[in-house]
């Protein structure tokens, strides 16, 4: 990690830019030729966010990172990287021409929670993939779906998935949700291993509020991306809408969200390329 982060800064430095370091990387690191900042400082001061490492390590950053507005580019040192898509390879020919004004510039949203107890907030977070609830038992976890005060369902499960369209390559995906292109303004609302198989995935407006109540208490917990609240009781509600705050994210040019797809997945593997194709 440290030789990767000392050529991006050297880069920096000599294209005219200042550099300062997330403290604890700093700390674990050891470079401590630049100034450490915390998270909140890092948004206030900075114009730009180099985020080394894989899409969990962009996760915990953008969600600071968005409040601020600060544009963030992601080199991927992580196996799939749907959101930290610079190569390591040519990385500083990459970011050379980005810093340059050659990029790819798309925002997505985020998903604002609040849990609430007899009608009081005792939690509330922010998430970029999704919100899942689940049991931490080796039983199933019943559920009251509520959208814009409209009843849906009691869903018997493992858990259930609100995610965003970030997040519809993550857990979702893999719990048989569909992929939601992030310009889509949606949620998936995904069941994981229900108890009725006519219990599908749904695809939501991201425009109201969806809350789920917890109906069975056997040790529930809520997970906003890495934010967990466990021990949930039976009554709690979990309210979830879209924030106001969107996170900001830069690509080099020609990147575009089908090639993401393609290349993560491996579709068309062994298929011969269109004519005219190199």
């Amino acid at each position: 990690m440290r030789p990767l982060l000392e050529t991006i800064a050297q880069q920096l430095v000599r294209q005219g830019l200042t550099v300062s370091l997330e403290e604890a990387t700093a700390r674990n690191t050891g470079m401590d030729q630049y100034p450490a900042l915390d998270i909140d400082a890092l948004g206030r001061r900075c114009d730009i966010a180099i985020v080394v490492g894989g899409d969990g390590t962009m996760l915990g950053i953008a969600r600071e990172m968005a409040r601020h507005g600060v544009p963030m580019v992601g080199v991927n040192q992580g196996r799939l990287g749907f959101i930290t898509d610079v190569p390591v390879h040519g990385v500083e020919q990459t970011l050379e021409a980005m810093l340059a004004g050659d990029y790819e510039e798309e925002y997505r949203a985020m998903l604002e929670g609040r849990v609430l107890r007899d009608g009081q907030c005792i939690y509330e977070a922010l998430a970029m993939n999704d919100v899942v609830l689940r049991s931490g038992a080796a039983t199933m976890v019943e559920l009251r779906v509520e959208v814009d005060q409209q009843f849906v369902a009691n869903f018997r499960a493992d858990g259930l998935i609100l995610s965003s369209p970030t997040g519809s390559t993550a857990y979702s995906l893999s719990a048989g949700g569909p992929i939601l292109h992030p310009g889509v303004a949606g949620w998936l609302l995904v069941p994981i291993a229900p108890h009725m198989l006519s219990n599908r995935p749904i695809v939501l407006p991201d425009s109201g509020e969806v809350c789920i109540e917890i109906v069975s208490d056997r040790d529930t917990s809520a997970n906003f991306d890495m934010h967990a609240l466990t021990h949930l009781m039976h009554g709690d509600r979990i309210c979830v809408r879209r924030s106001d705050q969107r996170v900001r994210f830069l690509h080099p040019r020609g990147w575009n969200y089908y090639a993401t797809l393609r290349r993560k997945l491996h579709w068309n593997e062994g298929a011969p390329a269109p004519i005219g194709a190199a």
